[in-house]
């Protein structure tokens, strides 16, 4: 029984994410934008990993 609960919620975890993906029209994005940081590119959102690039 415990199988087939958690089977369940799983499924219903991951229908409410690909229903959200639907509904935004757009591709999930990183929380911080980090591809942008790839090739010595600055981070907007991630002073942190903009300075790295500095030093």
């Amino acid at each position: 029984m415990e199988l087939v609960l958690s089977i369940a919620i799983v499924v219903l975890a991951a229908t409410g994410l690909a229903t959200g993906l639907m509904l935004m029209g757009k591709p999930p994005q990183t929380s911080c934008g980090g591809l942008d940081c790839i090739g010595g590119g600055q981070c907007a959102a991630c002073p942190r990993r903009g300075e790295a690039h500095h030093d």
